[in-house]
């Protein structure tokens, strides 16, 4: 008798916890909205600064383009960079073919 009233119960149990599950996908949904809006309007407000800014970093202080200054003298010295050497051009590779004896 006892088995015979928790199987239609265990069946109401699970068709009611599919629906609330479907449903609290729509919800959940709907709660990250906010979030992944403020990421985009982040990401619009970024590229408006970086229009403006003129291929310079966004929002530097004269200390920290100071210390980019620094850090990209210290690489040019590091990977022969010096005055005159434009470290932003890709290097020109000249391969030349081996010469064999065919004697």
């Amino acid at each position: 008798m006892i088995v015979t009233r928790i199987i239609p119960e265990a069946r109401t149990l699970q068709t009611v916890l599919r629906r609330n599950y479907g449903v609290s996908a729509v919800l959940m949904k709907k709660v990250a909205d906010p979030i992944q809006q403020l990421f985009v309007d982040k990401i619009h407000e970024y590229n408006q600064k970086s229009k403006t800014a003129g291929g310079k970093l966004v929002d530097a202080t004269p200390a920290i383009e100071k210390q980019m200054q620094q850090e990209l003298d210290k690489v040019a010295r590091q990977y022969g960079g010096g005055e005159g050497v434009d470290m932003t051009k890709f290097p020109n590779f000249k391969f030349e073919d081996p010469k064999v004896d065919m004697s």
